[in-house]
């Protein structure tokens, strides 16, 4: 049977399906790339770092040669060894569920996904692994099953071979499908290459889904629910040239990163600023930021609460200003401790405590605060603890917006420690400090406003500012998808004081 044979999946019809079965492709079907190199190369450089994205880089040409020369099974399973070969099943599940939704999510094809979405059972059928593509798949798009590839393991690693009966294509993919639905033909079947032709043939209706890489892809609002949590260190999907690019870069950025850190952390704080835009860090200031407080009259100091984007928040905030702002932060490595500019004071969680330190510090000087507790990179705000609006009426809120063309410059599972040097290694980073005016006294709580009401107020201007979204999650509900735990810090023994990075 040849593809001719199949209707284009525009003219299949997306109403009263909802008793219907679907069984789908992913790579050129569902998704409108037809590569999933992309895919495996994330895998590869989120566990195993560059060494293995250059691995994987060296052996795609062969992977391609095979592919599309001899056997399309035998080129994916050169890629599944070059990714897989050693890894822990455990970090792969990781990566799978908080690194590569957020990449699927951008590729999704839109009639493709008008007709899945339609039917109310849904099942793909894939040549990739199963273990890479489940997450995504059953968490954002409700698929019902997944049918993928197995992948050989050995005492909790994989061996980077696939079990019987090998890489799910052409003929296997018919025979996989049998065994799940055994004579029960499924309504709809879903593929877009010559090797999907087999399982198509074994639904009541097959649809062939045309290569057009111009389609515009599917809007994050009309996925099963919202990507607000993902974690990862590369910003743009690695594609060959882009993973090319990426392995060429790290050395140089390394070097770039580390003199740009020492720029900050040596020079005084008004040619920070200068400083940083010699060396290819964009620093835009917007607003009227109030005028620094003066001790001599005994008036308590200002506290700037930030939306946070990074550990850095802080930093570029008192670049802004010209003078250093110091922070009260809740966790921090202690390589940020060692290389920061600014002064900042660990919170205990204890509300008491928190609330004593913060009065003190305001006496002394101006402050800075994060009341959402933990990044987000999303156009979203996480929920504001109320604790700072109780403590002054001296209120600035201070929306912060940065950019990042190849590193992420946080993490929930790495080594945070790394987390300023991932940032400066981007090309040419860039943070956007926009100060808003101060709270007028009837809006804080001197005034009988309850806390909780000041730091709503506060996240919606902030969010109103960024065109962000406000939500009520918090820092657990962040740590608990992204790194299975609640992101509780185990209080280490203190060093002597010393300046730290960040808020």
């Amino acid at each position: 049977m040849a593809m001719s044979a199949f209707p284009d999946v525009k003219k299949c019809a997306s109403i009263g399906r909802e008793k219907h079965t679907v069984v789908a492709d992913m790579d050129g079907t569902l998704l409108i790339g037809r590569s999933s190199f992309p895919y495996f190369a994330l895998v590869a450089f989120e566990v195993g770092g560059v060494l293995r994205l250059l691995f994987l880089l060296l052996a795609s040409p062969i992977a391609g040669l095979l592919y599309y020369c001899f056997s399309e099974s035998a080129g994916i399973q050169v890629l599944i060894f070059a990714t897989y070969f050693g890894m822990k099943i455990s970090d792969i599940e990781s990566v799978a569920r908080v690194v590569l939704p957020k990449f699927y999510s951008t590729d999704l094809h839109p009639e493709s996904w008008r007709v899945f979405s339609s039917c109310g059972k849904r099942c793909v059928l894939t040549a990739n692994p199963r273990i890479m593509v489940e997450p995504f798949l059953k968490d954002f798009l409700g698929a019902d099953m997944v049918i993928g590839s197995e992948i050989a393991t050995y005492r909790g690693r994989a061996t980077g071979f696939v079990c019987k009966p090998g890489v799910l294509v052409g003929k296997n993919k018919a025979d996989a499908l049998k065994r799940a639905f055994g004579e029960t033909k499924p309504d709809v079947g879903l593929g877009d290459r010559h090797t999907d032709i087999p399982f198509m043939a074994m639904c009541k209706e097959g649809y062939i889904v045309l290569p057009k890489p111009e389609a515009k892809a599917v809007t994050s609002e009309k996925l099963a629910k919202p990507i607000v949590f993902h974690d990862g260190r590369l910003v743009q999907k690695p594609t060959p040239v882009i993973a090319l690019l990426i392995i060429l870069w790290i050395p140089i950025g390394f070097l770039l990163a580390c003199l740009r850190i020492a720029a900050g952390s040596l020079l005084p704080m008004p040619i920070v600023y200068y400083a940083f835009w010699a060396l290819g860090v964009r620093i835009t200031v917007k607003g009227t930021p109030p005028p620094p407080v003066k001790k001599s009259t005994g008036q308590s100091g200002v506290l700037f609460i930030c939306s946070h984007r990074t550990v850095l928040d802080a930093v570029f905030l008192s670049a802004g200003l010209g003078r250093p702002i110091p922070a009260v932060t809740y966790s921090i490595s202690r390589l940020s401790e060692i290389i920061s500019p600014i002064k900042t004071v660990r919170l205990s969680r204890d509300r008491a405590t928190d609330a004593s330190m913060i009065k003190k510090l305001l006496q002394e000087d101006d402050l800075a605060i994060c009341p959402e507790g933990t990044t987000c990179r999303e156009p979203f705000l996480l929920r504001f603890s109320a604790l700072f609006a109780e403590l002054t009426d001296q209120l600035v809120p201070v929306a912060m917006v940065n950019r990042m063309s190849m590193f992420h410059g946080t993490t929930a599972r790495g080594w945070k420690g790394m987390d300023p040097f991932y940032f400066f290694m981007n090309p040419s980073p860039a943070y956007e400090v926009t100060f808003l005016k101060k709270l007028p006294p009837e809006l804080t709580c001197s005034s009988g406003k309850p806390s909780h009401e000041v730091a709503n107020y506060i996240q919606r201007m902030i969010a109103a500012t960024l065109s962000y979204e406000c939500t009520s999650f918090t820092r657990k509900d962040k740590y608990r998808a992204l790194a299975g735990n609640d992101g509780a810090v185990v209080e280490k023994p203190k060093l002597a004081a010393k300046k730290w990075m960040g808020c």
